[in-house]
């Protein structure tokens, strides 16, 4: 029967009916992406004079900026969302009913790789790494210069909002706190008061662990689960063994869980699908946090009630995503 359940992270609700898969289309699935056309790819090495000039790169046996010879590539992007030296728009006459802020920060793109690939997937385990390494850096760059808060996603194939399909992460460093985040921060810091200092990711997964119905797949370094609220169809979330309140500082990435379950997906589904991830990190003013990744598979789209209501409605059950992913 379908059940409406709560993220204990988010305080998101999803209406968990995994019957309604068995209505026509209604089952999730993924077809591979188009070839990526290397003639036409801005991302190649080789092609570098095809962005704008680089703000940090890894070369590790040197050479100059903006050449060939770096395993991972950052740029600002050629389309900024945010710009640090955006002026104050005008104050309207109704600031209660309309209100406008410059548009402040930094918006900068992250090639994942030299080689022509499309998805994290197809890296090496060691590359992966290697990205993950500058998301790091980056945005440890962009918290000691101010920032409020840094989310750094990869968006994969277009369906996902991947203009260009070279794989890449893109960063935003924000001046403000966005309202999702800070409800997050609110929520770890209310349970740590209930619990006399308890971390709410890490006593989360702490009892997934123990219950192991959703618990997809764990290393050295970080764990990977279904998340008990699920908002799509084999989201996944991977969590340091260690609780630890920011990525950007030193510790385990979890690169290697993070490949694993990309590739367990690609096994099950049959290709690498559309996909969101992100790395949720603390943001300014949170004395109680972990961080962790999110991965949000495109496979079923967004309709009025999700987009009306706030509600997802999640066809399949997370306890069935953990258990074929385990087995993928």
């Amino acid at each position: 029967m379908p059940e409406v359940r709560v993220d204990p992270l988010t305080g998101l609700r999803t209406i968990v009916a995994a019957e309604r898969a068995a209505r026509p289309g209604g089952g999730p699935g993924a077809e591979p992406a188009p070839p990526l056309d290397p003639a036409s790819d801005p991302f190649l090495e080789g092609h570098e004079d095809r962005t704008p000039p680089e703000v940090f790169a890894r070369r590790p046996n040197g050479g100059p900026a903006n050449g060939p010879g770096w395993t991972v590539r950052v740029v600002p992007n050629l389309y900024p969302a945010l710009d640090p030296d955006s002026p104050e728009p005008e104050r309207d006459a109704q600031p209660d009913l309309f209100t406008a802020m410059a548009a402040r920060g930094a918006h900068e793109v992250i090639v994942n790789a030299p080689q022509a690939a499309t998805t994290l997937a197809e890296l090496a385990p060691e590359q992966v790494a290697e990205a993950m390494g500058v998301w790091r850096e980056r945005m440890r760059h962009h918290v000691e210069a101010g920032a409020a808060c840094v989310h750094v996603l990869v968006n994969e194939r277009r369906e996902a909002g991947a203009s260009l399909p070279h794989t890449h992460a893109q960063l935003y460093a924000l001046d403000f706190v966005p309202a999702a985040i800070a409800r997050e921060r609110e929520r770890f810091g209310a349970y740590a008061t209930r619990t006399m200092g308890g971390n709410l990711l890490a006593d989360l997964v702490q009892d997934e662990v123990r219950r192991r119905e959703r618990i997809v797949a764990i290393d050295d370094e970080a764990v990977c689960l279904a998340p008990y609220a699920s908002r799509v169809p084999y989201q996944v979330l991977i969590a340091p063994r260690r609780p630890a309140p920011r990525f950007e500082d030193d510790g385990p990435l979890g690169a290697g869980l993070l490949h694993d379950v990309l590739n367990r997906l690609a096994r099950l589904l049959g290709a690498s699908p559309p996909l969101n991830l992100w790395v949720r990190t603390a943001p300014q003013g949170a004395d109680h946090f972990c961080w962790r990744i999110d991965v949000l598979p495109r496979l079923t789209v967004l309709a009025g009630l999700e987009l009306g209501t706030g509600v997802n409605l999640n066809v399949v059950a997370p306890e069935r995503a953990a258990a074929e992913l385990r087995d993928a």
